[in-house]
């Protein structure tokens, strides 16, 4: 992998070897235990060299180019080609394209362009659908003073990529998992004998994480806040009852509204006041966004 390549993924709050971990193990998941593309050795001559494009075959927003050029900086070590693909990124990830539009270009082995493929396909098309989709929340949301959150429902392995692809697509990051901030839901409450004991323990235990608190009434949401909690999830609330929250603790808390929400309500809902939206679509639910490998025509 490059070194600018790192830099790049470092400075979207990527750890490289994670990222590279993700690559190699894609990769041997397409090329099995020979490590060969049979098709492209079979038809391709060994010497032979092309240029290709990675082109947009639909309108959105673009996440993963660094990821993607990763992919084809390491398809020659993976396959013990021992050989390397230049990359030349033409967009930016965050950035709205067009049908047509081409995002990066690279030049290389055609074997090795071939195989790298779809590997680096599936990861941009991913991302770039997961910032499609947030963008399209971020945009709903506009005028309001809520922010789109996504939550924990990501694809297994690919985490931290989707949340990145969420934060391109002008998103926010809730949690990274059960270890950095501690989420009371409902199973807590019961378990632990309610919303006051439940967040107490959580104090007793973890004085230094931050506490969020599920909370399904207003009752619930005022003793919450009450035995000291800083952030509320307002589950499956309407827009009429999301506004008493706020109304009865103001800035007491942070609010975020969560549980069956939709594209088509979503300035309604923004405009109740809470802080935040959670979406678990974003990672969940969101299509690819269709973007192609070209070889150029001599």
């Amino acid at each position: 992998m490059n070194q600018s390549t790192e830099q790049a993924l470092r400075a979207g709050g990527l750890d490289p070897e994670r990222v590279r971990q993700v690559i190699v193990d894609a990769l041997a998941e397409d090329l099995g235990p020979s490590s060969l593309d049979v098709t492209s050795v079979a038809t391709i001559p060994d010497a032979q060299t092309d240029t290709a494009d990675l082109v947009a075959r639909a309108p959105g927003v673009v996440a993963g180019l660094a990821v993607a050029a990763a992919v084809f900086e390491l398809v020659g070590e993976v396959t013990g080609m021992g050989r390397t693909v230049a990359v030349s990124l033409v967009a930016h990830d965050g950035q709205r394209v067009a049908r047509g539009d081409v995002l990066a270009t690279v030049t290389g082995p055609t074997r090795l362009l071939l195989t790298a493929e779809r590997t680096a396909l599936n990861l941009l098309c991913r991302m770039s659908g997961v910032a499609t989709h947030t963008r399209a929340w971020a945009d709903a949301l506009a005028g309001t003073k809520a922010t789109v959150l996504d939550t924990r429902k990501t694809t297994p392995g690919l985490r931290a990529l989707e949340k990145y692809a969420v934060r391109a697509g002008g998103g926010t990051n809730k949690r990274m998992g059960l270890h950095d901030v501690a989420m009371v839901k409902d199973n807590h409450k019961l378990a632990a004998g309610g919303v006051a004991a439940a967040y107490r323990r959580v104090r007793e235990v973890f004085p230094d994480v931050p506490v969020q608190v599920e909370v399904d009434t207003v009752a619930e949401a005022v003793e919450a806040v009450e035995a000291g909690a800083d952030f509320l999830l307002l589950d499956n609330m309407t827009p009429e009852t999301l506004r008493e929250v706020v109304a009865r603790v103001g800035d007491r808390a942070e609010l975020e509204a969560t549980g069956g929400l939709t594209l088509q309500v979503a300035a309604e809902y923004g405009a109740t006041g809470v802080d935040f939206l959670s979406i678990g679509a974003l990672t969940h639910s969101s299509p690819i966004l269709d973007i192609a490998l070209d070889l150029r025509e001599e």
